[in-house]
């Protein structure tokens, strides 16, 4: 591929049209930007791009441009206000929560880049900022665009570090790895050590003891059994004291605590069988039981790890939520200077400029300004708001398309966002009933085990003390919950793989018992049932136009905006065929556009616009619960486009699929009643509410739980995490936002709807799998537990008992692989 095609992608390229040689966009008429690159002079489209270009080759790093396989990233409208923001960064206050201290004055920080397309991007970045003086490292991630710089900060400040970035055409903001992801990658780290050491050594054990088993029929001498039994006894005690910690000091804590849990028993039955199979090696006498204490303590900490990420991913919600709001903020002062502070400086009564492209630091009101804002933070809707003096702004929404002067009403814990992130924090803190059941069965297995083994131990101190211990220890060995512990994790570990080819992540086990027994599968509208894409249903003329001549005017003129609505526009003009230019153009934030094309006055926009603009309003013919725009030619409007996002072409199937299944699919969205009312008459579907905000529909979720329903909740955006994380299982498409996957159970990482009746079907068979394990198991001790207390049982039985216990369960399981 050749430079010049790498500049631009053929899919932006329009017909006989320059495009940028930075950054692929086109060129504007008359422009006269350029930069020698590669030994040619290359048009630019702006002087950001050109001074990007001549800072990369005045580095010597003109081969970024020879290797690159995609455009360069176009550099920010006002980069002199973007390096002003940098300076913020340089002080104390802002540093302490992302910027690590080590020897003197070297500084470590992480930083999250803006920008990164490919592995050439990777290369320019680390090479630029490391030719800096008083830069020690830095390294560029490319699969998460995190980047890990050093420096010297005597010599070199963070701010130039963020300027330097920005010199090139990228865009860097500091990430706060915050203490539980510490905690978390160091307690990861241990486990995986505990779990490595027991995995490995326990396959050795496990050879012994198979010679041993297969020695006591075959004939063995008694000089080798005894050299075997050694061995087992070396190998052994590695995981007992280094990967059994993992359950020893859970159990002390509890103990101190005076609490009792399942590390308890699982303790102790390591500690007796590993103590009895010592004392049977040393006097040489008994049994050992090193194979059944090794191979339990490698399989729990198998569960252990897995249970340790899950709970990772969830504590992960909260913190992508706040990162929402911006760290700093643009001030008015009373002399009408622009101050920029932390935003978290900002005290109620404060007034603060938000520029277009800006996120808004706190909750306010307009005062000054009219634009547009992108709430889907709050409604999870592709529409913008409009948003004039005495409207409501929400801190993480994007002001689109021009300044806006707020007051600040809410700052900190009392915004918007923090109140979300409290909702899911609540969310998450309330067990679903079937967990709380099997915490209090759990309890009550724990001590009904305990005070088992201590009354049988009792009861043989009376008749034969000799065999006392033996009993004890063979009563833990046979009951040893190693089939109960397996019963549900290996069903689940072979469900996961399953249900993973077919395009549905799990991202928790436990969300497969819920998921069977689902009632409810509550939707959210956009983005979930919808592709969340707005795009032209119609044009219809009301004039002596056509619609194709409506369409190619419009979309002419809606070229000169980025507002989602006027980008539909466009997409669908450009279709028909080449767009005309432009000239008069006016914009009308929230209301519209007006200019001159091919020499008529066209205008594109609301009701509100017509009024402006004295242009007599269409009359009402019906109910309209798709977005409407009003062409106006001249002084008269000559058509009406309509525009609303697709309903996704499975979804009709879906919702048959599981009305089959029993179950009552519910429609929760933040849009507009009347629209939400259609799609659910269309879809067939009863139960449907719209214009909910986050915490409305989490209150009927709530009220569905109350009364016995259990629910499956789809969604796909940040204002559906509370109600994922409320919902006892919750699924998010995986095309949707980041915050919204942390918050499910289940990922549809292929966007396709049909795949969830299969999840529902397949999670109930997956269910019975797990109680034909379960009533195993149970069936299993039933019959062990007594036979084990009347001293009927030889250790070697109850080592092989409890590994063909375990083998079934597994084998069981292994056939959820079938579909």
């Amino acid at each position: 591929m050749s430079v010049e095609q790498i500049a631009a992608p053929d899919s932006l390229k329009p017909a006989s049209e320059t495009v940028c040689f930075h950054c692929g966009l086109p060129v504007p008429p008359g422009s006269t930007y350029h930069a020698s690159v590669l030994g040619a002079d290359r048009p630019m489209c702006c002087p950001g791009c050109q001074a990007v270009a001549e800072a990369i080759v005045e580095n010597g790093m003109s081969d970024y441009y020879r290797h690159r396989t995609e455009p360069g990233a176009r550099p920010t409208d006002d980069l002199e206000r973007v390096l002003e923001e940098m300076a913020v960064f340089d002080r104390p206050e802002m540093q302490k929560s992302f910027v690590a201290n080590r020897d003197g004055d070297i500084r470590e920080a992480s930083l999250i880049l803006e920008g990164i397309v490919c592995a050439a991007c990777v290369w320019l970045t680390e090479r630029h900022v490391k030719q800096l003086p008083g830069v020690v490292s830095f390294s560029v991630n490319f699969s998460t665009h995190r980047a890990q710089v050093t420096w010297d900060n005597r010599a070199v400040s963070l701010s130039e570090i963020l300027r330097a970035i920005a010199a090139i055409g990228y865009r860097a903001h500091p990430y706060d790895p915050n203490r539980q992801d510490r905690v978390f990658k160091r307690e990861r780290h241990v486990l995986m050590q505990r779990l490595a050491v027991a995995a490995l050594v326990y396959l050795q054990v496990m050879m012994i003891s198979m010679s041993l088993y297969f020695g006591d029929y075959l004939g063995i001498n008694d000089q080798l059994r005894y050299f075997f039994w050694w061995m087992s006894l070396i190998l052994s005690t590695p995981i007992v004291f280094y990967s059994g910690q993992a359950f020893f000091r859970p159990a002390w804590r509890d103990l101190k605590q005076k609490q009792v849990g399942m590390d308890l028993p699982v303790s102790l039955s390591i500690i007796l069988a590993y103590s009895g199979s010592v004392w049977a090696v040393v006097t040489n006498t008994g049994h050992i039981y090193f194979d059944s204490v090794t191979m339990f303590i490698a399989l729990l900490l198998g569960g252990r790890l897995l249970e340790l990420s899950a709970r990772h991913k969830a504590g992960e919600m909260s913190e992508a939520l706040t990162r929402l709001v911006p760290a700093v903020a643009h001030r008015l002062e009373p002399d009408g200077s622009v101050s920029v502070i932390p935003a978290f400086d900002l005290v109620a009564g404060d007034r603060v400029l938000i520029r277009p492209g800006d996120a808004i630091p706190a909750d306010g009101v307009v005062q000054e300004g009219e634009s547009s804002v992108n709430a889907a933070m709050v409604t999870g809707e592709s529409v913008p708001e409009n948003k004039y003096a005495g409207a409501a702004l929400v801190a993480g929404t994007i002001n689109l398309e021009s300044p806006l002067v707020m007051t600040v009403e809410k700052v900190g814990q009392d915004t918007m966002v923090s109140s979300i992130v409290r909702l899911v924090d609540r969310a998450q803190s309330q067990k679903p009933k079937i967990a709380e059941i099997a915490d209090r069965f759990a309890r009550k297995f724990v001590i009904a085990l305990l005070a088992i083994t201590a009354s049988v131990t009792v009861a043989w101190l009376i008749i034969d003390p000799a065999k006392a211990f033996w009993v004890a220890v063979a009563i833990l060995a046979i009951t040893c919950p190693c089939s109960l512990s397996l019963a549900t994790p290996a069903a689940i570990a072979v469900a996961v793989g399953r249900m993973t080819r077919s395009g549905l992540l799990v991202t928790r086990g436990y969300a497969m018992e819920s998921l069977a027994r689902a009632t409810h599968v509550v939707f959210d509208k956009t983005g979930t049932l919808t592709d969340g894409r707005l795009s032209l249903q119609r044009v219809e003329p009301v004039a002596d136009f056509s619609a194709d001549e409506l369409l190619c005017w419009a979309g002419s003129l809606e070229q000169q905006t980025e507002h989602p609505v006027g980008r539909a526009i466009v997409w669908a003009a450009q279709q028909q065929g080449a767009l005309l230019p432009v000239t008069e153009v006016q914009n009308y934030p929230g209301r519209g556009m007006q200019g001159r094309v091919a020499g008529r006055r066209i205008a594109v926009g609301n009701a509100r616009l017509l009024q402006e603009i004295g242009v007599a309003p269409p009359p009402q013919t019906g109910e309209h619960t798709d977005l409407a725009v009003l062409i106006v030619v001249e002084d008269a409007v000559a058509g009406i486009m309509t525009l609303s996002d697709n309903l996704r072409p499975d979804a009709q199937e879906a919702l048959q699929g599981i009305r089959d299944l029993g179950l009552t699919p519910v429609i929760l969205s933040g849009d507009q009643p009347e629209r939400v009312t259609q799609m659910a008459r269309s879809l067939g579907i009863e139960a449907a509410r719209g214009g909910l905000l986050p915490a409305e529909k989490l209150a009927y979720v709530h009220e569905l739980q109350e009364g016995g329903a259990v629910v499956l909740m789809v969604g796909d955006g940040i204002n559906d995490a509370p109600v994922l994380a409320q919902a006892q299982v919750s699924m998010a498409m995986g095309g949707g936002t980041v915050i919204a996957r942390h918050s499910a159970d289940i990922v549809l990482i292929n966007d396709q709807l049909q795949q969830i009746p299969f999840g529902l079907r397949y999670a109930r068979r997956v269910l019975g799998n797990i109680h034909q394990n379960l009533w195993w198991s149970v069936a299993y001790n039933v019959v062990a537990i007594p036979l084990a207390a009347l001293g009927l049982v030889q250790p070697w039985v109850a080592a092989i008992g409890m590994s063909l216990s375990s083998i079934l369960v597994v084998g069981n399981a292994l056939r959820l692989r079938r579909d």
